[in-house]
């Protein structure tokens, strides 16, 4: 590994580029070179440091740099490790049939069809790691564009009765806006499961389709700084009108 970083391109103290951002750059390109592999501990800070002549702290903001991406990660008395890329982000696409560009003239609507207190129920106390009949807010939703109906949302929230939503604050539904806005604790992090399904008959009749029709499902549960679930959501996107795009890897970009 020394040899690797005696190999790599000197950095340019002259330049408007911060010299912790030229080490960043040049570590990633021996990543995506294949120089570090997925798994492989980097050189220590003190080696980058005699190798350049910087400092270790301007080291140490390169590796942070990195870690920011996912490109590394850190463990504490092993060192610094090259990640796996990421592979599995993605987002949907809503498709338009003109070919013109999805997000030009269209009007975005969220309908609230329904809000309320369930007791949780055996499926819903195991998402949230719940007793069973614990209090939980329900939302049920229809999003809309241009009055066409393509995405049916149940959301819960563990119900706190210190801080009542305010309609005001369902004009941003969000998953996390609830939480924040309901409970004492803050959605810090989240995950989401994308699956695919045919609609139920309720989902058929709020999404104007036929049953069996394809969907996407997509669970997301929100957690609080303790990583305990203090969200859950279940969103059933209309497999006829939407795509869903996945991005592969990781890079730091330009300066």
């Amino acid at each position: 590994m020394t040899n690797n970083i005696n190999q790599m391109k000197t950095l340019n103290k002259n330049s408007s580029i911060p010299v912790y951002y030229q080490l960043a750059k040049l570590i990633e390109k021996d990543i995506l070179a294949g120089n570090f592999k997925p798994g492989e501990v980097l050189p220590p800070e003190h080696d980058f440091a005699s190798r350049f002549g910087i400092s270790r702290m301007t080291v140490r903001r390169a590796i942070s740099e990195l870690n920011i991406v996912g490109m590394v990660y850190s463990e504490k008395g092993k060192g610094t490790f090259v990640a796996n890329p990421k592979l599995d982000d993605v987002e949907f696409e809503l498709d338009n049939p003109s070919g013109e560009n999805p997000s030009k003239e269209m009007n975005r609507e969220i309908k609230l069809l329904g809000a309320n207190i369930f007791r949780a129920d055996e499926t819903l106390a195991k998402k949230l790691i719940i007793p069973l009949k614990t209090k939980c807010l329900h939302f049920r939703l229809i999003v809309s564009v241009n009055n066409e109906p393509l995405i049916y949302e149940n959301k819960y929230i563990i119900f706190s009765k210190h801080n009542p939503i305010l309609e005001t604050e369902l004009n941003d539904p969000s998953l996390s806006n609830l939480v924040n806005s309901n409970g004492q604790l803050r959605a810090i992090t989240g995950k989401r499961v994308f699956r695919a399904s045919i609609v139920t008959e309720e989902e058929a009749v709020l999404l104007k389709v036929s049953i069996n029709t394809p969907v996407f499902l997509v669970e997301q549960t929100i957690y609080d700084h303790e990583k305990k679930p203090i969200g859950w959501s279940k969103s059933v996107y209309r497999g006829d009108r939407y795509r869903l795009t996945s991005y592969t890897g990781w890079c730091l970009g330009d300066f």
